[in-house]
């Protein structure tokens, strides 16, 4: 027995010399200490948790060499090999997570539209359910801040640039010929349907080297990634009709969209200031196709649309009236892949093609324009760890673009121009801790048309303020071709050139966000021509110069009154430009001081309603008085429209929605025209350059059939 009992005291005292002590302290890179963190040798069960002190200590029987792994909620885990003999008195540092949801934005001149941005000020519904829009996703984005008013054009006008000077992107491939054809006088409407698009990122400056030829903003579509179910959607509209099917096998889905839309019914009712032989009449389809893999995603998507009218319109110098014919044919493809080359990689490669071709009859002259396009794009992200991500790539661009011309008093002519772009570019972010992040990246291009290299820098800071408000800066150079009514009478020429200054301030507190943007844009080597408009025998150069700044303001509150959400958009813009024909610096026509947007939502459960205003005003733009002789020195009076909406669910699948835009009637005044020639008092005559229509009025059915049977048809409003 004594033999027995000594044994066992010798095998515990053997096995007590076997254990080792692992100990230390773990601590945030300021030696705060951190409670509660795990601290565990990888592959075992030997471990323990830190106390308030930050200290930690546990014995192990493992030997030789072992990983010590120390984690905490908030921080990167940190791991560290060694043999266990030396895993004692450790002071170990955890790096605060860059990738947790309180971490800095790079998101300067950005506003992001999706449910999975960080910050997203606008959601993909409210692109379809804004009472202006009449679901048009740039409709939409005209209520943000930076944009201008220009309600007779309806594309994108930011931050003192032209329509020309925006660019918009889908699957992040280059879409040429973003806008449906429209009668002067009349707003354009974006050519794709908002329903496949699950994510919009609007920049309205200081945007990433990855995207080139824009002067001051790209906006960026990406398509549904993979649908949630099959289903079909019907729509029966007061203007036309729409149908939509989704499809699933497998890993692969498919979804088409057509619709119609023909306006002699609705004008006939409702008429407008126009004299319509043959009013708008339009028909497109959309398809997008999806393979998943088992890293990635394939995406085809594809779009054709085809419209055409007639109409005769008022004009000051002719007394029957200007006549005007359009064709117009567009055919868009979109391929891409994006998925993950191995842990570190991950790789997208993109190409689209563009065929667009329009026909116009205007005062006796027939004009066919027919423009061929591709873009590809090939790019590789690299992920060093949480706090350093690479973006490299390169792409082509290249347009040919063609117009003939003939009327009564010239030999028929042809103009034309093919423009080859190739590029490449690189771009580092980098996470200095959860409260600062810098992205700084380089963009190279060659213009083969131009015979000429740019080098464009671009950086953006940002710097967490709060745990709710932050702080950026942005700066870029942007470079883009001449347009296309200049380049095909002269390709002598070189880029024009814009300069972005930004610095933003961002609040998001719980379903309010808030954002106030300064910025200033300079623009150097604007095109210049010594005739009244574009023509063959003018002279053109590049000394045209102007500059851009203002003050953007945005709060949006979804949260403080029940079943209401709003947002406030303001803009203060002060621009002059000495381009095209101007004989000195001035404000352009196209440009609002001032720019004010209200939009609000408030859904009625008692009515299962949804009800929706938005009001648009904005100060008045300039013209030129030939009778003062004072070039651009007058303004319209200011803008204003008032629309609401209304969207009733008859069931969970089916809804009746009406719409009126402009509903108090404003009378409002886009510019003047004025006669060619004095009267006998040596006075030339105007008109006002009003809207079509003061009002537009829409009434529309629309029905979700589905395998579920739970999608919520507000969700196509």
């Amino acid at each position: 027995m004594k033999f027995v009992l000594m044994l066992l005291i010798g095998l515990i005292t053997l096995q007590g010399f076997a254990q080792i002590t692992i100990n230390g302290k773990v601590t945030d890179t300021k030696n705060n200490p951190i409670e509660g963190a795990n601290v565990y040798l990888e592959g075992t069960y030997d471990g323990g948790t830190t106390n308030e002190k930050g200290a930690f200590s546990f014995s192990t029987n493992e030997t030789n060499t072992q990983t010590l792994v120390v984690s905490f909620v908030s921080f990167e885990t940190e791991k560290l090999q060694s043999d266990v003999s030396t895993l004692n008195n450790l002071t170990i540092k955890l790096r605060e997570d860059v990738n947790a949801l309180d971490t800095v934005v790079l998101s300067a001149g950005t506003f992001a539209a999706g449910d999975n941005s960080k910050i997203s000020v606008l959601k993909p519904l409210d692109v379809v359910t804004t009472a202006s829009a009449l679901g048009d996703f740039v409709g939409a984005l005209q209520t943000l801040p930076g944009t201008t008013t220009i309600s007779e054009d309806g594309r994108l006008f930011v931050r003192g640039g032209d329509a020309g000077e925006t660019q918009i992107f889908i699957d992040g491939i280059r879409v040429f010929t973003p806008y449906t054809p429209s009668p002067n006088n009349s707003p354009t409407r974006g050519r794709y349907s908002p329903f496949l698009f699950d994510g919009i990122t609007f920049s309205t400056g200081g945007y990433s080297a990855e995207f080139g030829q824009a002067l001051s903003s790209v906006l960026l579509l990406n398509t549904v990634g993979e649908p949630e179910q099959e289903k079909t959607d019907v729509g029966i509209m007061s203007v036309g009709a729409t149908l939509g099917n989704t499809q699933k096998w497998g890993k692969n889905s498919i979804s088409v969209n057509a619709s119609y839309i023909n306006l002699e019914p609705y004008n006939a009712i409702f008429k407008d200031r126009n004299d319509w032989k043959e009013p708008y009449e339009g028909a497109s389809g959309e398809a997008v196709f999806r393979h998943k893999t088992d890293n990635g995603i394939y995406k085809l998507y594809t779009a054709f649309d085809a419209s055409h009218f007639d109409l005769i319109q008022e004009d000051i110098n002719v007394v029957e009236g200007v006549r005007f014919k359009l064709n117009n044919r567009n055919l868009y493809f979109n391929g891409s892949y994006k998925g993950d080359f191995n842990d570190v990689w991950k790789l997208f490669g993109g190409l689209s093609y563009t065929h667009a071709k329009t026909k116009v009859n205007a005062m006796g002259a027939k004009i066919e324009d027919a423009e061929n396009s591709v873009h590809a794009k090939f790019k590789l992200k690299r992920r060093f760890n949480s706090r350093i991500k690479l973006n490299l790539g390169a792409e082509y661009l290249s347009t040919h673009f063609n117009e003939d011309y003939e009327d009564d008093f010239i030999t028929p002519s042809s103009y034309g121009f093919t423009s080859d772009i190739v590029a490449a570019f690189a771009e580092t972010d980098v996470f200095f801790s959860k409260k600062m992040a810098l992205k700084a990246g380089l963009r190279a291009e060659y213009n083969e048309l131009l015979k000429e290299t740019t080098v464009s820098p671009r950086m953006s800071l940002a710097y967490k303020t709060s745990v709710k408000s932050q702080v950026s800066l942005a700066y870029g150079n942007f470079y883009q071709n001449p347009n296309s009514t200049i380049l095909k009478f002269d390709q002598d020429l070189k880029s024009e050139k814009a300069e972005h200054y930004i610095l933003n301030y961002q609040l998001n507190d719980n379903g309010k966000i808030f954002r106030a943007e300064a910025y200033y844009k300079d623009y150097d080597g604007l095109i210049k021509y010594d005739t009244d408009f574009a023509e063959p025998n003018s002279d053109y150069d590049n000394l045209g110069n102007g500059f851009a700044k203002g003050l953007d303001l945005f709060w949006r509150d979804g949260k403080s009154i029940k079943n209401v959400d709003y947002w406030l958009s303001y803009s203060y813009l002060d621009t002059e430009r000495n381009y095209k024909n101007y004989p000195v610096s001035a404000q352009p026509n196209f440009a609002n001081a001032h720019n004010v947007s209200v939009v609000g939502k408030y859904w009625i459960d008692k009515w299962k309603s949804q009800v929706g205003v938005s009001y648009g005003f904005a100060s008045g733009r300039t013209y030129t008085n030939p009778n003062e002789g004072v070039f651009l020195n007058y303004k319209t009076k200011s803008y204003n429209s008032l629309s609401l909406n209304w969207a009733y669910l008859l069931t969970q699948q089916k809804i009746l929605y009406f719409s009126v835009n402009n509903v108090l009637g404003f009378k409002n005044i886009n510019g003047y025209q004025y006669a060619d020639v004095p009267d006998l008092n040596n006075n030339f005559a105007r008109r006002a350059l009003q809207p079509a229509a003061d009002q537009f009025f829409f009434v529309g059915f629309f029905w979700t059939i589905s395998e579920k049977g739970t999608d919520n048809q507000l969700d196509n409003l």
